[in-house]
This record gives C-alpha cells, sequence and structure tokens, in this order.
C-alpha cells in the first residue's frame, strides 16, 4: 500500500517536472551560420591558438562562439565577451578624435607637425616642416617605428626584464628619430606606430587634454562603452579575460604575457582595453553618423594602397586610422587590428554598417608556417563571417 506522504511527494514530483521546459523546446538547433562561425573558431584553435573569442552582430541577431580555452593551467573555457587588450585598434579611437577636432575646424589634416609641435620630429633627414596630420594618421610619414628601439633583442628575457618601464611620448619620438626616414613623406606607406604618439600629442596640444580624456568624453561616454577603458600603464585586464601567451622561440614554451609590454602598450597607439561587445557598438557607430560628420567620415575613408609586403590581405588599403579589406563575397569591410606579444584582435564592420565582427586569439607563435596558418585561419574566420547570411 502506497501510503498518504508517497502520494502527496510523487504529485509534487510531476507537478514540478511538468513545469521544466523540454530540452528540445528550451534550444534550438543552430543555424548553418552559427556552424559555420564556430567551425571556422575551432580551426583557429587547430591551428595552435590556445583561446579564441567571436562575436558577430547581425541584422537578425549576435552570434558567438568560442573555442579553446582560458588558461593552460586550470583549462577553463574561454569566457563569454571577456575583457581584451585591443592593441592598434586603439588607432582608430585616435583618429576618430582628431577627426572630430577637423570637423571643429580646430586643426587641419593637411598642418604640418611642425606647426603644432614645433622642433619635436627633427634631425637625421627628419623635419616635421614636410609631415602632416594626415600622413601621421594614414602612416604615409616615413617615420621610423619605435617598437624596435624598446625591444631590440627579442625575447623573453627582454620582455621580463622591460615589461614596467614607461615612456614619456616625447622619449618614443625622440629615439624614433634618431633613425632617418624611410621615405619622403606622403610619398609611400609604411605603418609606424610612432605616428600615433605623435597623433596622441598632438590632441594633447590642441585641446589642452590628454588624448586619453578626450576619447573618453567624446566616444566612450556618448556611446555607452562602459567596458573599453585608456588604462595607461595600469598592467592588469579586468575580469573575466583569457590569458595571453606568448612563444618567443620557435619550438619553445608559451610564456603567460596577459601583463603588457610598457614601453609600447601604454600610450596613443595601442593601449586601450575593452570587449568584443563595446568594440562592435564603436565600429558600427563609425558608419552610422554617430561620431563623425559627412566630410569628416568621407576623410577617414579615402584611402592609399598598402603595398603586398604590407602584413594585410591582398587589395587592403588604408584611411585615417581604418582599413579598407574587400570580402570574396564582394564589397569590403572596415577594420583595424591589434596585436601585442601573446594575442591578436581583429575588429571589421562591413561599409553598410549591418555586420560588425570581433575576433580575439589568445596566443602568438614564434614559428613562421604555424604564425602564418594562424593568420590565413584568421583571416578566413573574417572573411565568411562577414559574407555568410545568418
Amino acid at each position: 500500500m502506497i501510503s498518504r506522504r508517497s502520494r502527496l511527494s510523487a504529485a509534487v514530483l510531476a507537478l514540478t517536472l511538468s513545469s521544466l521546459p523540454l530540452a528540445s523546446a528550451s534550444a534550438a538547433p543552430p543555424s548553418a551560420g552559427e556552424r559555420s562561425l564556430q567551425h571556422d573558431a575551432d580551426a583557429l584553435r587547430d591551428a595552435g591558438v590556445t583561446g579564441v573569442a567571436v562575436r558577430l552582430e547581425t541584422p537578425h541577431g549576435t552570434v558567438t562562439a568560442r573555442s579553446g580555452v582560458a588558461d593552460l593551467a586550470t583549462r577553463r573555457p574561454v569566457p563569454k565577451d571577456g575583457y581584451l587588450r585591443l592593441g592598434s585598434t586603439t588607432k582608430t579611437f585616435v583618429a576618430t578624435v582628431m577627426l572630430q577636432l577637423v570637423g571643429e575646424q580646430r586643426i587641419s589634416l593637411d598642418r604640418t607637425v611642425e606647426q603644432v609641435l614645433p622642433g619635436v620630429v627633427s634631425g637625421a633627414g627628419n623635419d616635421g616642416r614636410s609631415l602632416t596630420v594626415r600622413d601621421l594618421l594614414q602612416h604615409t610619414s616615413g617615420l621610423s617605428d619605435y617598437i624596435y628601439d624598446v625591444f631590440p633583442d627579442p625575447g623573453a628575457r627582454t620582455y621580463f626584464a622591460e615589461r614596467w618601464r614607461a615612456y614619456e611620448p616625447e622619449e618614443l619620438v625622440a629615439l624614433a628619430v634618431r633613425h632617418e626616414p624611410a621615405f619622403p613623406a606622403g610619398t609611400r606607406w609604411a605603418y609606424s606606430n610612432t605616428n600615433y604618439v605623435l597623433a596622441g600629442m598632438i590632441i594633447e596640444r590642441v585641446t589642452g587634454r590628454p588624448w586619453e580624456e578626450e576619447v573618453r568624453r567624446r566616444i566612450l561616454r556618448p556611446l555607452g562603452l562602459k567596458h573599453t577603458d585608456t588604462p595607461g600603464t595600469r598592467p592588469y585586464l579586468p575580469y573575466p579575460h583569457t590569458t595571453d601567451y606568448q612563444q618567443f622561440t620557435a619550438g619553445g614554451p608559451m610564456i603567460d604575457t596577459t601583463i603588457p609590454y610598457r614601453p609600447f602598450d601604454s600610450g596613443a597607439d595601442g593601449s586601450m582595453t575593452g570587449t568584443a561587445r563595446d568594440l562592435n557598438r564603436f565600429y558600427t557607430a563609425l558608419t552610422d553618423g554617430s561620431l563623425l560628420k559627412p566630410a569628416e567620415s568621407a576623410a577617414m575613408r579615402a584611402t592609399v594602397p598598402v603595398p603586398h609586403d604590407g602584413g594585410h590581405p591582398a587589395g587592403t588599403e588604408d584611411g585615417l586610422g581604418l582599413f579598407l579589406t574587400p570580402l570574396s563575397c564582394g564589397g569590403g569591410y572596415l577594420g583595424h587590428g591589434g596585436s601585442g606579444f601573446g594575442y591578436v584582435v581583429r575588429a571589421a564592420v562591413t561599409t553598410d554598417g549591418r555586420r560588425a565582427l570581433t575576433v580575439s586569439a589568445h596566443n602568438r607563435s614564434a614559428d613562421p608556417q604555424a604564425a602564418a596558418r594562424q593568420e590565413d585561419a584568421l583571416r578566413d574566420l573574417v572573411d565568411h563571417a562577414l559574407c555568410r547570411t545568418m
């Protein structure tokens, strides 16, 4: 005989189970687009990247993918919308501020560096009188890249010995102008972080405020980018985040490099941190008129060709803090990459602003062939995500 208490327990259990959603109804099967994005994230992991995170915004919603692990010790999963080092993606923020100042007629793209920063660019054939603000933003200045001076002996020993050292912008520029320019300003293209160190200095000279403050008041606050920051020399990423690993020698160990290398991770050329959600919102705002007036937006998109050996896909052109890269399905995307020891970030938005993507890969190989495979997998992921209908 079943007791009254047993019958009551069975009734409660039946009621509880009936209130739970059926597994088949609670989660729809992934779409072809979602499967494709996950497949490409897994391909990047299989190419040797320890942790991968992808966020794609489309008119139909948001699609995300994660692959690999957040750290090699605990093997915990890559976090959702974790904090990232943005690296040179910072440059797009700085260029946007500069173009806003152009729109306010406080600076001109054709103004020379000497007119704004007298005596700062001189010596060894460098002449601030021949360099314009446009040359800085578009990497047509010919100036030497200071990073080769602050990391002269590649290796883990240098990383650990020098990673806490901070330089003032003026010191970095002084290091760069000890070297002859690669070409006369405006005649060719070559990427140089020195250009954006100078851009940050010009913003401060024009506004009387550091470039970081101008980025916060002109971009981060108006767009509500609460998880994006300009941390300067503060070394620690907020949680959650994925550990960054750098392999300094081929076949060598993966070294935890989540703490940045201050000599080139603390200025206007590459110091910002943020999330994929915020980064997608920022790049979308560049296409929808939220940040720049039409004339300044057109100036940002006025491009010059990037050489075949410039480290970008074939056909890429450079605007002002923004690259234009062709898509295999036609058209192209606007964006900028960022990298440092142990990480690569790619931010991209289609020219119509309908699809925005951020990819982060959290280790870098010292083996040239492995690095090339990872770069190919990353480029394929971006192209497929922006071309495929989700």
